[in-house]
């Protein structure tokens, strides 16, 4: 199989379902739960999901070093192989997007198929931009004032602006209440993250999921992810940052129907 040697799977991790492996990269300042919460009984339906937990997210214990992209990707790798999976989909959200191509770079004969939502392939001068605030304010410990920052930036337009003002608090709330405590970690790696070099060489059949209301990646950004890897078929879905709140059932559709075709 792989030609690399793979580290102890020492993060936390979600396993469900049953079928063909699809391994789960998560957000920045989220977890697996956060992330895929919303879909995970549908894809646990037609797979066995095997999802981690970056430092400083779910229960693994956040990191007192800079996170690495490389680790990242094979910690992912090492904990589908932990539960019996030698080959399975990558399914990556936001900075789960870098993993997953960094996985599929790094471990060939394993990735069967890619699935890149709402993500990137480097910082650009938005990004550059964006990326610092939100690391500034979670370092600075006002969750109020960061879940404010997030809810403008991740919400699609049409989603913020059908909210009327108590559910848009609510909306505040129940983000300051859910943001992982490896947030400043995981935004600090974010505009590290750069697989251009990756991307070429990318032989697993890839769906570009493009978030087409996205404030912090911009559909430029997935045009360009789609064009670099061979083959990358892009469809794309009318939310924000957000598909899981905006459009779950239909982020998961787009996810199952692609890997139904591709899953070993």
């Amino acid at each position: 199989m792989s030609t690399r040697t793979l580290p102890e799977a020492t993060f936390a991790r979600t396993v469900l379902g049953s079928g063909p492996g699809l391994a789960l990269a998560h957000g920045a300042g989220s977890s697996v739960a956060g992330t895929y919460g919303p879909i995970m009984e549908g894809l646990a339906a037609r797979h066995t999901v095997v999802g981690i937990d970056y430092p400083g997210s779910g229960d693994t214990p956040r990191s007192t070093t800079p996170l690495s992209l490389d680790d990242l990707a094979d910690q992912l790798v090492a904990a589908a192989v932990a539960e019996g999976l030698d080959t399975f989909a990558v399914s990556g959200y936001s900075l789960g997007g870098p993993v997953a191509v960094r996985a599929a770079a790094r471990h060939p004969e394993r990735v069967t198929a890619l699935v890149l939502t709402a993500t990137f392939p480097y910082r650009d001068n938005h990004l550059a931009l964006a990326l610092p605030i939100w690391r500034k304010l979670a370092e600075s410990g006002d969750r109020e004032v960061l879940a404010e920052y997030l809810t403008m930036m991740a919400l699609g337009a049409d989603a913020l602006e059908a909210m009327p003002a108590e559910q848009l608090r609510q909306a505040i709330r129940f983000t300051a209440a859910s943001v992982a405590d490896g947030t400043p970690e995981h935004a600090d790696l974010a505009p590290r993250a750069d697989v251009r070099d990756d991307l070429p060489h990318i032989t697993a059949p890839t769906l570009v999921i493009s978030t087409t209301q996205d404030r912090f990646t911009s559909t430029r950004l997935h045009h360009e992810l789609a064009d670099a890897i061979p083959g990358a078929q892009l469809v794309e879905i009318r939310t924000g940052h957000l598909p899981m709140v905006e459009r779950p059932d239909e982020w998961q559709q787009l996810i199952t129907t692609f890997l139904a075709r591709h899953s070993a």
